[in-house]
């Protein structure tokens, strides 16, 4: 029973298809083969945006850190939550790919626009003798399974364009925030006042690909060179550019966000009804978090449940509360899910 992390799951038939068939014959390296400008324009109809600026990348981090580090000078950082992907999961890769420093915007999960408004007027006074903001980043879903609503993300981008500065969309589940907007992607991102979005497909699907799509090109000046240099131009682009063309045929990756997300809220549902559990944070898409008993997570895990811990200390007493992470992804049979509840029943 996988319920550890999306990223357990299958590669989905039909993006296989797309591998295949980029597997048959010869084609320039480098994203110079008829594969990549497909998927290029493929991903500008997607999001409606015919001038964007397309890059496809191996992982999210490398997407996410070259983007802001594209957008950012050296002196200058990036504005985030305090449990950002890219603050507590990336090892210092924008700041090792060149961005100053993190800023951390409030504690909460979501980024209050209030809370980015004072911290702004704050490093303003600071003058020569701070690092500089250079951009602000956000993540749907967040690392607390919640999704940004639409109103939300404008009242950020407004707040960070009055300050001069971009804002950048972690999307490694975009499908899955999408899916739970019931939007379309552009309505989720340039519409809302997105500047540049990591739209991930790795976690949905795909074998390993993200596609870095900057809506202004002028903010994609730097963004090529800074992949070359970093070891992420993959030589044989194509089979980058073949997953995310199998992923956006037939709108698919909705179809695969809606799929984990069904999963996600089948579960939320009927784990609600145990009063043994807290929900610090209401479930929204496909990643539920909530506090159990720690002698029923150990009996989960005895029992072949794989979860997340996430950072829980090792001490402890039996019945002491422990947040843990439970993710679906698109593939997950409805019986393992069953098998879960039955086995969380008897924990």
């Amino acid at each position: 029973m996988y319920l550890a992390s999306d990223n357990t799951g299958p590669i989905h038939p039909q993006i296989m298809e797309a591998l295949t068939e980029a597997n048959q014959g010869y084609a320039l390296p480098y994203g110079n083969d008829p594969f990549t400008h497909r998927a290029v324009t493929a991903i500008r109809e997607l999001f409606e945006a015919p001038q964007a600026e397309v890059f496809f990348v191996p992982t999210g981090t490398s997407g996410n850190a070259l983007a802001l580090s594209t957008l950012c000078q050296p002196y200058q950082s990036v504005l985030c939550t305090p449990v950002a992907h890219i603050h507590e999961d990336e090892c210092g890769a924008p700041e090792f790919y060149g961005v100053g420093k993190t800023y951390l915007v409030g504690e909460g999960d979501l980024m209050d626009p209030d809370a980015l408004a004072v911290l702004l007027r704050e490093l303003a006074e600071g003058g020569v003798h701070t690092a500089q903001p250079g951009a602000v980043s956000i993540t749907s879903v967040t690392e607390r399974g919640q999704v940004y609503e639409i109103d939300r993300i404008q009242s950020i981008a407004t707040i960070a364009h009055s300050a001069g500065l971009p804002l950048h969309l972690d999307g490694a589940r975009f499908a899955n925030a999408a899916a739970a907007l019931e939007c379309t992607p552009a309505e989720m991102s340039w519409q809302a006042g997105v500047d540049v979005v990591t739209f991930g497909g790795t976690k949905s699907g795909c074998m390993g690909v993200e596609a870095v799509i900057f809506f202004n090109s002028d903010r994609a000046r730097g963004f090529a060179p800074r992949r070359k240099r970093a070891g992420h131009l993959f030589s044989k682009n194509r089979f980058l550019a073949a997953q995310m063309l199998g992923y956006v045929k037939n709108d698919l990756w909705r179809t695969l966000g809606a799929a984990a997300n069904a999963r996600g809220q089948y579960l939320a549902e009927a784990m609600c009804m145990d009063m043994r559990i807290q929900w610090p944070y209401a479930p929204r898409a496909n990643m539920l978090f909530p506090k159990l008993p720690r002698s029923v997570l150990q009996n989960l895990a005895t029992s072949g449940v794989a979860f997340n811990n996430w950072g829980n200390r090792d001490i402890g007493s039996p019945d002491e509360m422990l947040l843990t992470r439970f993710v679906c992804d698109w593939s997950i049979p409805y019986q393992d899910l069953d098998q879960f509840l039955a086995v969380l029943r008897t924990a």
